[in-house]
């Protein structure tokens, strides 16, 4: 079948005449505020829906040959179109006067993954902080999703777009049809959005950091209105209701979605959940010990806090801190970047391998373990009580094994470009997985903005990548992937 060049640039240009709405919004927020940035937005908008309404209009002829090739190019494509167009507002009002690192700050709020250039993030007005959370948002629940819950037109190929863009070995529809699917998953994530933003007005946080902090939970993305990150709001209260939203950012929305439909066994007898939530309690309760006694943090609740603060944040890829944890008991440190591979559940808006991935691959080598005595014995892999196909098995295989082999080259290139090895792998690390700090100079407390220019286009690819979990990019590369 030959491919659908029109389908691909029609939905892309629907794609940015959203993405120009969004920008308008944010517009009116400077607007509101009578800040200097409001006619960035506005020209940004005019920009973006008008090289969307040309896209759409020369292409509205779209035939129905829409396969997996067109979905997938869709896919890896978005992101990186609304992330030179979103770009635009940080740029054009000099805000970030390098187009290279307004493009970085972009992609790295549309993919989630937090990590950021700005040494000076309070000095940003507001419509463009609210821009900044509003990428994350965006990119959390994902922008295919989005269009499908909004342009039904998009049904025309909205398998394709959905298998391409869900992360996860394992996608969950809530509904036969997957429009219905996405309004659902929307629904949702607004619904924690506006639950959190009330919770920690109550908390005292001024609305506006509330809403652009909700933004950011939901998102897994990470963005603060403030450069300490939670550091700056010392408030217990606060930080723990970031814990619990950072929590359920990371559980699977379809989990999430049982949940609020009372089907509570279901929901707590799903191993990845209690995977997820019992090394959550347990490594953050490590933490918080370790703390305690090695008297970092004298006072027991604010070690405690810290461990579980910490932990669940890098385990969900979200990259807030209430602490410097590069400054804690280097074994600390250890943990918490083993987290960064990890991530949280599939089917949520966190990055990494996800949970389910790694208990697939402990129960399938405990398996290859009990085949050694037993050559002759068929031992399945079980996963909430079912079988795991095989061919599930052999797509998480190859999943991490590439997933370390790209870290690993990475890593390299990295170095060849001057940096040390910490700071290397914790950059690959942080962007791959959509964490957001890395390690060495790119850690919690410092941003990106000594990065050559070369590594932080480098940089964004990885997020790209990460964020389409490895086989979307890889796959569109491939010659195979052209052939009729």
């Amino acid at each position: 079948m030959q491919f659908n060049r029109s389908f691909v640039l029609y939905v892309l240009g629907l794609m940015l005449l959203m993405e120009g709405l969004f920008m308008f919004i944010a517009g009116m927020v400077a607007l509101y505020y009578g800040e200097y940035d409001f006619q960035f937005h506005l020209i940004s908008t005019l920009i973006s829906a008008i090289a969307g309404g040309l896209l759409a209009w020369f292409n509205r002829s779209v035939p129905n040959n829409v396969g997996k090739r067109e979905g997938y190019v869709v896919v890896a494509s978005v992101w990186v179109v609304f992330s030179l167009f979103g770009s635009l507002p940080f740029y054009l009002s000099g805000a970030i006067p390098s187009f290279t690192d307004s493009f970085f700050e972009t992609m790295s709020g549309f993919s989630t993954t937090g990590a950021t250039i700005l040494d000076d993030i309070e000095a940003l007005p507001h419509g463009l902080l609210f821009w900044r959370s509003l990428t994350q948002w965006l990119g959390g629940m994902g922008i295919i999703v989005f269009s499908m819950t909004v342009l039904p037109i998009l049904g025309l190929g909205a398998t394709q777009l959905y298998v391409a863009e869900m992360p996860g070995p394992m996608p969950d529809k809530l509904h036969p049809r997957i429009h219905e699917t996405a309004k659902r998953l929307w629904a949702i994530y607004v619904a924690f959005t506006v639950i959190q933003v009330a919770l920690l007005v109550a908390g005292g946080m001024p609305a506006f950091d509330a809403v652009c902090h909700a933004l950011t939970t939901m998102a897994t993305g990470g963005y603060s209105t403030k450069q300490n990150s939670m550091a700056h709001f010392d408030s217990p209260y606060l930080q723990y209701i970031m814990i619990i939203f950072m929590f359920i950012g990371g559980m699977n929305f379809a989990l999430s979605y049982q949940l609020l439909r009372g089907r509570f066994s279901k929901v707590f007898k799903n191993e990845e959940l209690k995977s997820y939530f019992f090394a959550a309690i347990g490594i953050g309760v490590t933490i918080g010990l370790i703390l305690f006694f090695t008297s970092h943090t004298p006072a027991f609740e604010q070690a405690m806090r810290h461990g579980l603060f910490q932990t669940v944040s890098i385990m969900t890829t979200t990259g807030y801190y209430t602490d410097d944890y590069q400054q804690w008991f280097p074994f600390l440190g250890v943990m918490l970047f083993m987290l960064m591979f990890m991530g949280a559940s599939a089917g949520s808006t966190s990055g990494g391998i996800t949970i389910a991935r790694v208990v697939l691959l402990v129960k399938n080598s405990i398996n290859e373990l009990k085949r050694l005595s037993h050559p002759n014995a068929i031992i399945p892999v079980r996963f909430n009580g079912k079988s795991v196909s095989q061919s599930i098995i052999t797509n998480v295989l190859a999943f991490i094994v590439i997933y370390m082999l790209i870290v690993g080259l990475c890593t390299i290139i990295m170095s060849a470009m001057g940096y040390d090895l910490e700071t290397s792998l914790g950059a690959v690390v942080a962007s791959i997985g959509n964490v957001g700090p890395g390690t060495g100079i790119f850690g919690p407390t410092a941003s990106f903005s000594a990065l050559s220019d070369i590594g932080k286009w480098f940089l964004s690819l990885l997020m790209l990548m990460g964020r389409l979990e490895l086989f979307t990019v890889i796959l569109i590369f491939t010659p195979s992937f052209w052939r009729q």
